[in-house]
């Protein structure tokens, strides 16, 4: 069965962006984009909102062939298997008016899910593979999901970075439950990793064969003892 995996990265106090909507005052290094990889390459398929596609789709197309720059991060190794993954996968855009573009890199491999059909869309989705369905920025997207009912993860990369204002993580007072931690050799982000609701801990689906959580290379687990 599938699960809907929202991964985001937020800052310390709890923003998604600057006020100005840049999210790139938040410390996206390495560990975010090797960690951006592995979720990505466990997915099935990637659900986005439109403002999220329009800038993806202008975006990672061409990451994985690009030219060799010396020194560039963004056509990293990591960067560049994301950008395989999501020209390869199918995707979803949440909208009840857009429609891909004629000439969209991306546009022979997404198709547009009308808002109101999201709920019994998901639920189809659920039941037909073991991967996950994988939500990418979309803030106002995943926020609505949370709502619904609809979001089986939350996955936060933690920047030690307060920005003191600006478009907060979540639209609404929500619960959430602790499922596990990671820290990184080579970062000061920390992964946070939740389920929505209030409760005890359970194996989520990142968890390996015996019951823990599998971290991305050179992260450290930090788990979590119900009850604690």
């Amino acid at each position: 069965m599938r699960s809907v995996i929202v991964s985001n990265i937020a800052s310390v106090d709890g923003f998604y962006a600057a006020a100005d909507g840049n999210p790139l005052v938040l410390n996206m290094d390495e560990a975010f984009d090797e960690y951006n990889r592995v979720r990505i390459e466990a997915a099935d398929m990637v659900l986005l909102g439109r403002k999220s596609f329009e800038g993806f789709s202008s975006y990672w197309p061409g990451i994985a062939d690009a030219p060799e720059v010396p020194g560039n991060r963004a056509l990293s190794e990591d960067n560049r298997r994301v950008s395989r993954a999501y020209n390869s996968l199918p995707k979803y855009v949440v909208s009840d008016t857009f429609e891909v573009p004629e000439g969209n890199a991306w546009h022979d491999s997404t198709a547009v899910v009308a808002g109101r059909d999201l709920p019994e869309w998901i639920g189809a989705r659920r039941q037909e593979g073991n991967g996950d369905i994988l939500v990418f920025a979309s803030r106002v997207l995943w926020n609505s999901l949370l709502e619904l009912g609809l979001v089986d993860e939350v996955h936060l990369m933690v920047s030690p970075r307060a920005l003191a204002g600006g478009i907060p993580v979540f639209g609404a007072p929500t619960d959430l439950t602790v499922l596990d931690s990671a820290r990184f050799d080579s970062s000061s982000n920390i992964l946070l990793r939740y389920r929505p609701g209030s409760g005890v801990r359970r194996r989520g689906v990142l968890d390996d064969q015996a019951g823990h959580a599998a971290a991305p290379p050179g992260a450290h687990r930090d788990r979590r003892t119900p009850g604690h």
